[in-house]
């Protein structure tokens, strides 16, 4: 089964988060998300806020200056892991991106965008 590419640039990258969704901690390589910003959101959910520790947590959100990149790390994921990941990312959905690396990968986003 092939695996699925996440860029994370919040709470994914933290280790107990990764325990808590994939039971495991997963390796990440540095990647950026060019032509973004980043601002902080307030988390109601109380289980993610749990997970993560906080309720402020990072959302992504297109920039018209084209030297904004949000710098991340890109993970190689399983379906499963994927699964864990959506129903944690509750205020955010799942989108495709292009990263400066020039690969293609999924972020969790703002739905409004």
């Amino acid at each position: 089964m092939a695996d699925i590419l996440l860029f994370s640039y919040g709470t994914l990258r933290q280790v107990e988060v990764q325990m808590a969704l994939f039971g495991r901690p997963v390796a990440g390589v540095p990647d950026a998300l060019p032509g973004f910003r980043q601002r902080m959101i307030e988390i109601s959910d109380a289980e993610v806020i749990a997970k993560s520790g906080t309720k402020w947590h990072p959302m992504v959100e297109p920039s018209d200056d084209p030297a904004d990149a949000v710098e991340g790390l890109l993970f190689r994921l399983t379906p499963q892991d994927i699964a864990s990941a959506d129903a944690y990312e509750v205020d955010y959905v799942r989108r495709a991106v292009t990263l400066r690396s020039g690969l293609t990968a999924f972020i969790y986003g703002d739905r409004d965008d």
